[in-house]
């Protein structure tokens, strides 16, 4: 199983300039290994949602995205739901005072070791050092 975070996958659909790095290295992977959870759903909601309030975004795009998004998690990922054993290891995690781990990163990191990914995809910096520190399979991939 591959896991990707919110910050993996938003690039694939919104322009960034990791956009066409990212594309490249999924079409290299196999789609049948493609997870990520309820939890990235929420993320990118609320990623959406943001850039609508900042004006960035004005709401009829963000709503083409979402659904984008949508369609693209339904064609090719596995979508986990997260279940109690997943937050009592973010919260182990997050007990680990010196990874630096936000709550939410903590939470993708459980999720991702409790469905044994083989690999978990993160563009976030923070994020990536404290998979490292907590010994998981992280990778920037790009």
């Amino acid at each position: 199983m591959l896991y990707f975070d919110t910050s993996f996958l938003a690039p694939l659909l919104l322009p960034e300039a990791t956009s066409e790095r990212i594309a490249a290295l999924v079409s290299t992977l196999d789609r049948k290994q493609f997870s990520t959870s309820h939890w990235t759903r929420m993320e990118f909601s609320s990623l959406l949602a943001r850039a609508v309030r900042m004006g960035v975004m004005d709401s009829r795009t963000a709503t083409q995205h979402e659904t984008r998004f949508e369609a693209m998690l339904i064609g090719s990922f596995s979508v986990i739901l997260p279940a109690t054993d997943d937050f009592n290891l973010a919260k182990q995690y997050l007990g680990q005072f010196d990874s630096g781990l936000r709550a939410g990163d903590a939470f993708h990191l459980a999720i991702a070791r409790h469905h044994n990914a083989e690999a978990i995809y993160t563009l976030d910096k923070g994020f990536f050092s404290a998979g490292t520190k907590l010994g998981l399979p992280i990778s920037m991939g790009i």
